[in-house]
């Protein structure tokens, strides 16, 4: 295991702890929400704040960056967006009666959960909401989307020609169920049924027409997102499943238990348990082979996604990592402390690098002995056949 990290940069403008930080998609810019009722926008390019954003009246529950648009929610029942040039507040979207803890947006438009047990649809464009997603008992945590032609086969698609919009809204709830939900019509599409705790997140696996929840019934449970059968139970857990990650059909999942697992989605298999952590796994991100972890006990850590191996701790925050962003071989992480801190993975991804290559050398090497030893005893079989006058 590597020597303990050291940040490159501390960036300590916030006056409140960091709930959430949010990447481009053109990976120029950070976006972070606080506790102190500010987003800063910062570049990658310098580590700098190019931009504040001021005018929620609470506090900061999440926020979400495009290239030339930032959008957050907040406690104070509001959604709103933000010009990332110019920092002005280009649109409030309201109709929430309690804490808006999630937003998603996608396509044209903004998707909203909050504790007011509804999650809403606004246009991205306009202040006004299109459609309003009620039938939870509790609060709604987080959100996914995705569209049925992603999943449905060429016939199916021709029975739904009809349909005005073929968007779907899943929602998971406090609840214990997720609901999918048609944009258009706002009407209820399934309730998937099974979780015996709250729904703490979601990942969806559309072109495999699979979803993926996590729940404080320690367990995670994958779903036909077109006939909302429940295919498997991944059950290993000993605490409440906080975070979930997918990467190439393996599955990654932190947990109050202090571990992260690393499941086949395939088989239900687990593979690997990453251990180390001193508190809760609350956030976590797969970059070129590395497993990156951020936790209750204040530190983030770089796994050997393979092997499981511990390579290196990144110590400094004083309270719970929040959210942690990849870009350029640079980690940023999020903190309740306030802090957003980067630090330099690049000796880290050249070690997994050398080692992924010497693997796929040796990989190479086998094959080539299988292939020659194949050969050879093709031939000896030709030879024998041939003296027997086969």
């Amino acid at each position: 295991m590597g020597n303990s990290g050291s940040a490159v940069k501390v960036c300590t403008d916030h006056q409140g702890g960091i709930n959430w930080l949010s990447l481009s998609p053109d990976g120029q810019r950070l976006l972070t929400g606080s506790e102190d009722g500010t987003a800063r926008l910062w570049s990658t390019a310098d580590s700098q704040c190019h931009g504040h954003f001021q005018g929620h009246e609470s506090y900061i529950t999440f926020c979400h960056l495009e290239n030339e648009a930032a959008f957050t929610c907040s406690a104070d029942h509001t959604i709103r967006k933000w010009d990332v040039m110019t920092g002005q507040c280009l649109a409030i979207y309201r109709g929430h009666t309690s804490i808006v803890n999630r937003i998603l947006v996608a396509k044209d438009y903004l998707f909203s959960g909050s504790y007011d047990r509804t999650a809403r649809c606004w246009s991205v464009d306009k202040e006004k909401q299109i459609q309003e997603f009620r039938g939870h008992r509790n609060c709604v945590l987080t959100l996914a989307h995705y569209s049925s032609r992603d999943v449905l086969e060429e016939e199916e698609e021709e029975e739904e020609e009809e349909r005005v919009s073929r968007d779907l809204l899943v929602t998971g709830s406090t609840d214990c169920t997720v609901k999918v939900w048609w944009v258009s019509s706002g009407r209820c599409y399934q309730t998937l049924l099974g979780h015996t705790g709250a729904v703490l997140c979601l990942i969806l696996d559309a072109p495999n027409r699979e979803l993926f929840s996590g729940s404080t019934d320690y367990t995670i449970r994958t779903w036909n997102i077109v006939t909302g059968e429940q295919l498997k139970v991944f059950k290993e857990h000993q605490g409440s499943v906080i975070c979930l990650e997918l990467v190439n059909r393996h599955l990654y999942s932190g947990s109050a238990d202090r571990t992260v697992k690393c499941w086949l989605v395939d088989t239900g298999e687990r593979i690997q348990t990453y251990k180390a952590h001193k508190h809760s796994v609350s956030t976590l991100k797969y970059h070129a082979g590395i497993l990156f972890t951020g936790s209750g006990d204040a530190c983030a850590r770089a796994f050997n996604s393979k092997s499981g191996v511990l390579q290196k701790i990144f110590r400094g925050h004083k309270f719970i990592i929040n959210c942690i962003q990849i870009h350029n071989e640079l980690l940023y992480t999020a903190s309740h402390d306030g802090t957003l801190r980067i630090w330099d993975i690049r000796g880290i991804c050249k070690r997994n690098k050398r080692r992924l290559k010497k693997e796929r050398s040796a990989q190479g090497r086998s094959s080539q002995k299988g292939s020659l030893s194949r050969l050879f005893n093709n031939k000896v079989g030709c030879m024998v056949q041939q003296e027997n006058g086969e």
